[in-house]
């Protein structure tokens, strides 16, 4: 009997791009349920994706520094795998990918290729034009001949506690839309004035409004400022959440309005409507990949104003520099498409 194919995937952060990568996975847990999947993920990211089916995760705290490199090389002694993704260009993942023993070690293509990436492969995946990270990632699987969907899946797991918190914080909300307002950098985060007139609107609109967000300095911060306007946010979790009941909150929302952040494309692997915030990133490459006719993004007249060439003449990915970008975003243009996504549901 022929050993099962084994597959060793790196891919240690963030939030949103293991979004993305449960993608890929659950493509090839569908179509391939032979290999064995061996993950190495991120501790905090690992709180969101515990518990998925087929996947074996191998922890790596960055905090731990050395160690936990070490602790990598401790969990696989003796393995060899017959492939490795080395999905993550950073010296740091390159570098802790030495630890792995592969036959095959397939990377990015060339143009993907930073920080001495490619010295880390053997292999590269084919090169595409204006692709998504999601659509990148799924490179990885096409090397290895996996069969293509026409739409991405994601096999998120939930747990039955999960869902019961969460229904029991909404419970008494009905129908509720979600404001996560806060990326990890503060310029990515948009005003407060624009966040509360949206969440006036969609009260309006006889939706109520919960505020969801990390435990982080950046959340807290913006959460303060918004709740500072009395009666327009229903329930705030900000801080009061796992990863993982969060997800079970952002399942059961109307919708999330939401910047450039981990909680955008958390909402996408359970199809709930983004709405989403961009000024710096290409939201055609790093937005929830579900909702991109629903991004409000002022990027394109950014980025031109500031390299002077539309963003199509551009290297893919480029970003807008600034700190107050993210001012240039009118309400009215977010409401637009706070409306577009109601009305799309009102018709399902």
């Amino acid at each position: 009997m022929s050993q099962a194919f084994q597959l060793c995937i790196l891919r240690l952060s963030a939030i949103g791009d293991v979004c993305h990568a449960v993608a890929m996975v659950t493509r090839i847990r569908q179509h391939r349920p032979d290999i064995k999947i061996t993950w190495i993920i991120g501790k905090i990211e690992h709180q969101l994706l515990q518990g998925m089916l087929g996947v074996e995760f191998i922890v790596y705290d960055k905090k731990a520094g050395k160690k936990a490199k070490q602790e990598v090389r401790q969990a696989l002694a003796g393995r060899t795998f017959d492939a490795m993704f080395v999905m993550q260009v950073a010296l740091r993942a390159n570098l802790l990918s030495t630890v792995v023993k592969a036959k095959r070690r397939i990377g990015f293509d060339w143009e993907r290729s930073k920080e001495g990436h490619w010295l880390f492969t053997n292999e590269r995946i084919e090169a595409q034009k204006y692709a998504h990270v999601l659509e990148g990632f799924m490179g990885f699987a096409d090397k290895l001949g996996i069969p293509k969907d026409t739409d991405p899946r994601w096999d998120m797991p939930l747990d039955k506690t999960d869902w019961e918190w969460a229904k029991k914080q909404t419970a008494a909300l009905g129908k509720y839309a979600v404001i996560s307002p806060a990326a990890s950098k503060a310029e990515r985060n948009w005003t407060v004035h624009g966040y509360t007139a949206v969440a006036q609107n969609l009260i309006e609109k006889g939706y109520k409004v919960v505020l969801c967000g990390g435990p982080g300095p950046v959340d807290f911060e913006i959460s303060v400022k918004i709740l500072q306007t009395p009666d327009i946010i229903a329930l705030n979790l900000v801080g009061q959440t796992s990863l993982k009941q969060m997800l079970a909150v952002l399942a059961d929302a109307a919708l999330v309005l939401a910047p450039d952040t981990g909680p955008a494309h958390m909402a996408t692997t359970m199809g709930t409507p983004v709405v989403g915030l961009y000024a710096h990133s290409n939201f055609r490459r790093t937005g929830p990949y579900l909702s991109q006719e629903l991004v409000a993004s002022v990027y394109d007249v950014q980025i031109k104003s500031q390299k002077g060439k539309e963003w199509g003449y551009l290297p893919w990915g480029i970003r807008a520099k600034g700190k107050d970008l993210m001012t240039y975003l009118l309400v009215l243009t977010v409401l637009k498409k706070v409306d577009r996504a109601l009305s799309e549901l009102d018709t399902e």
